[in-house]
């Protein structure tokens, strides 16, 4: 698969809010004291199973997740609280084969000269409503995120944490290191973070966007 057109937008929460809303075993990761949760808009393209064509309607669609940082048996990684796909057959076969939580949504994502515009609205029957629209401009030129910045921490991670068929088990995925650039970011709508109970307030403290990545993932198994 390829990430296209995604940004990052990260709030500092409190860490025993987020803790109790975690499977047992895994543990929250702080930075600065505070447990963080990001918002992350993108356009997934050419997804397909290894060695396949890629399935029509399952190929090319915009995603959003709500995410935080975690660590099982001290191993760093993330940890997804929803998932938000504008595909209703890459919903369905995510929260099937890998025990993600993913919604059906209304999604669009246009590029307009040196701007992203995004907007989704989830339509998932019986979940949670939760709703963004943004924009952020995009960089000219990016970089990876120096060692020991809070963006090499946040955005440095290679394994997803999913509780499936009642146990905790660990997807990875692999791709080139990120390359990053803060940018600005217009809010219009953001309340992603209801199912979590937190209202994110005003802008995010970072926002950067991340240049197109081309990615391999696995299937979740025990860690």
């Amino acid at each position: 698969m390829e990430w296209h057109d995604l940004a990052l937008l990260h709030w500092p929460v409190a860490p025993d809010h987020l803790q109790r809303q975690l499977p047992e075993g895994l543990q929250i990761e702080t930075r600065d004291g505070a447990a963080w949760l990001g918002v992350v808009p993108f356009v997934m393209r050419h997804v397909r199973p290894r060695w396949l064509p890629p399935a029509p309607g399952a190929a090319n669609f915009p995603e959003l997740n709500l995410r935080t940082y975690v660590t099982y048996r001290g191993v760093a990684g993330v940890w997804f609280f929803s998932l938000d796909a504008g595909s209703k057959l890459a919903v369905r076969g995510a929260r099937l084969g890998f025990g993600l939580p993913y919604f059906d949504a209304r999604m669009r994502c246009d590029r307009v000269g040196e701007h992203v515009h995004y907007t989704s609205q989830r339509t998932h029957r019986g979940a949670p409503p939760a709703t963004l629209a943004a924009s952020w401009r995009v960089p000219q030129t990016y970089a990876a995120p120096a060692a020991g910045t809070i963006a090499h921490w946040l955005v440095e991670r290679y394994r997803m944490y999913v509780v499936h068929r009642g146990r905790i088990r660990v997807g990875h995925i692999a791709h080139s290191p990120w390359q990053l650039a803060e940018t600005q970011v217009e809010l219009a709508t953001c309340d992603m973070a209801r199912l979590c109970d937190i209202e994110l307030r005003g802008a995010p403290a970072h926002a950067h966007a991340a240049a197109p990545l081309t990615v391999a993932g696995w299937m979740p198994a025990d860690g």
